[in-house]
């Protein structure tokens, strides 16, 4: 979870629109640790937990959802 924070920060920092892509497991975590490094509202995505059990399909489905999340991230 960090180094995807200090990532997205990196980027943000030349520029470069970035959003942290994470598991909703780790929710707490991802508010904490962005809070921590001083950027408490940064960009976030987080994808319905588990993640390793699901099907094919599911993981498509997932992966649709959340790439329309990013975008909307990224635009905002």
């Amino acid at each position: 979870m960090s180094c995807g924070l200090r990532d997205v920060l990196s980027f943000e920092g030349m520029d470069t629109p970035a959003v942290l892509v994470a598991s909703s497991a780790f929710r707490q975590a991802a508010e904490h640790q962005s809070r921590a490094l001083g950027q408490p509202e940064i960009h976030r995505v987080l994808v319905t937990h588990p993640i390793q059990d699901r099907s094919d399909e599911e993981l498509q489905q997932l992966a649709r959802r959340a790439v329309e999340a990013i975008v909307a991230e990224l635009c905002d």
